[in-house]
């Protein structure tokens, strides 16, 4: 990715009372600040007068989402790679922003999260229950665990907010965003941080109990349905992260072989394909991604190596070896009857073949991928060696 560019992005709505100090608190450690009034009607913006910010103003109240994404595209429109989020409220502190602006520059890919501290007064229990049932339905829709879905203290590459679609705009809009970034391929990291939870009677909220809770339990139902469905996910971050597919092979191999050891390669690309391998109809990526993060595979050779096991070849190849192994011959018949009439016995075959595939092409594939980036490598320190011999003692 080119050079990182951060933009500090309020999004407020009706917190005249706290924006201005939330701004100043930002403004000490950064003069890229940009505020969006999503349809105030306190006249709080107004405060800002005089101050370095950007602000861009919405005609309507449309939601913190369709905030955030009006300020990214106008971040995008300035030069601004990232943009980091604050709650205009003053419930987050502008001291955590050199965390994340080193997060970033060691991930810019990523998308991170602040989890917040919750041992501190005043934290309302919606907060701590909703935490936990968010955290629960990220894993079941993706096995990626997150331990504070709904911070809103966050830093998003603008490649990827450009590049995964969401349908919500409201609060809900940060819940569907990190689960379909997760789908999408993109890291999801957390860094501490701090809150601040002012008493119950002085405390504003625009979180509507009913409304906004019914809009988030009905956007879980269709993501895990979407979980569950035996439809590969869209690698949309192999794409900003430089056309990483097997449709550009060269650059995708030298961008592997730079990012890991060819045993670390060998280990992603082996057991990519074993589980890509085994037809657990659209569990596969939900496992990928939890055991990328849990043992700490390289998650770009991982996904890379899924679409060798797309349809037709590996599952008929799957569905011949145990329909061999079940009947003692081959299947030679492909007619309505032996794929239409008696799928469910074509399925029992392709779990059995998948079985007996799975672990031949993981080592298959592992082997082949160790030797290939282990001769990269080999190639690549005789190419630097011959081009220091050549250069020659200095002279004096």
């Amino acid at each position: 990715m080119a050079s990182v560019r951060c933009c500090v992005l309020i999004p407020v709505y009706n917190h005249g009372h706290t924006l201005k100090d939330v701004a100043l608190a930002a403004l000490r450690f950064t003069d890229s600040v940009m505020v969006v009034d999503d349809g105030s009607t306190d006249g709080g913006p107004a405060s800002l007068n005089g101050l370095p910010v950007t602000l861009v103003s919405l005609p309507r109240n449309q939601g913190k989402g369709a905030a955030i994404l009006r300020g990214a595209e106008e971040a995008r429109r300035r030069g601004y790679t990232h943009v980091i989020v604050m709650d205009a409220d003053g419930q987050h502190k502008a001291e955590d922003l050199p965390a994340f602006f080193s997060a970033v520059h060691e991930d810019p890919c990523a998308l991170i999260i602040g989890a917040r501290n919750f041992h501190v007064p005043n934290v309302p229990g919606s907060s701590r229950f909703g935490r936990k049932f968010s955290g629960f339905w990220m894993f079941v829709q993706t096995g990626v665990p997150v331990s504070d879905m709904q911070s809103g203290f966050r830093a998003y590459p603008l490649a990827l907010l450009e590049a995964v679609p969401c349908s919500e705009t409201r609060y809900s809009f940060e819940v569907e965003i990190v689960v379909r970034a997760a789908w999408a391929g993109f890291a999801i990291k957390e860094i501490p941080v701090s809150v601040y939870y002012p008493p119950r009677e002085e405390r504003v909220s625009h979180f509507k109990a009913l409304a906004d809770n019914v809009r988030i339990s009905l956007l879980n139902a269709r993501l895990t349905v979407r979980a569950l469905m035996p439809i590969p996910f869209r690698r949309r971050a192999l794409e900003v992260e430089g056309k990483l597919s097997l449709l550009h092979p060269g650059h995708t191999f030298r961008t592997l072989c730079a990012s890991a050891s060819p045993r670390q390669l060998a280990v992603s690309a082996a057991w990519s394909l074993f589980l890509s391998t085994i037809p657990l109809l659209g569990l596969q990526t939900i496992l990928l991604l939890f055991t990328i993060g849990w043992r700490k595979l390289n998650r770009l050779c991982a996904l890379v190596m899924v679409p060798l096991t797309w349809p037709p070849f590996v599952p008929g190849m799957a569905v011949l070896l145990g329909y061999r192994v079940v009947h003692g011959e081959w299947l030679t018949q492909f007619t309505i009857q032996t794929l239409g009439y008696e799928a469910g016995y074509r399925f029992l075959d392709w779990m059995i073949g998948s079985l007996i595939l799975a672990p031949a092409l993981a080592a298959a594939g592992g082997i082949l991928v160790f030797l290939a980036a282990s001769c990269y490598a080999m190639i690549r320190k005789n190419s630097a060696e011959r081009r220091n011999a050549s250069c020659g003692p200095a002279k004096v």
